[in-house]
């Protein structure tokens, strides 16, 4: 059975570049969301695997969506997106319970790592 993944990004080309990218890996995109407080919805209906999220967005960044889903579900997987420059983000997504994160713009081969790395 393929791993059930929510894609969060407020940017839909960059959900359909994640998305593109598993789906030719053999992962199920099983939602998408394009911000933290529609992130944490669509969590618990969906209860994916993994999510992928992005860490600046409107309404509620990453960050906070990522604590909430952490309250939801302690044993949630997540892997952040952030572009360059946002080392100190990074680190407090780590804190917040990040499994990994990866800087766009995406390299295929490294998003794929990154969530075998993380359902293994």
């Amino acid at each position: 059975m393929a791993n059930k993944i929510l894609i969060v990004d407020d940017a839909a080309f960059m959900r359909m570049m994640i998305k593109d990218i598993l789906s030719k890996n053999g992962y199920e995109v099983v939602g998408e969301a394009n911000d933290g407080s529609q992130a944490i919805e669509k969590y618990k209906e969906l209860q994916p695997d993994l999510v992928t999220m992005d860490i600046t967005m409107p309404e509620m960044d990453g960050i906070e969506a990522l604590k909430e889903i952490k309250k939801i579900d302690p044993n949630s997987k997540v892997i952040m997106c952030s572009a360059m420059g946002q080392q100190a983000m990074v680190i407090d997504a780590i804190q917040a319970g990040a499994k990994d994160f990866i800087v766009k713009p995406f390299q295929a081969d490294r998003v794929i790592e990154a969530i075998k790395k993380t359902l293994s």
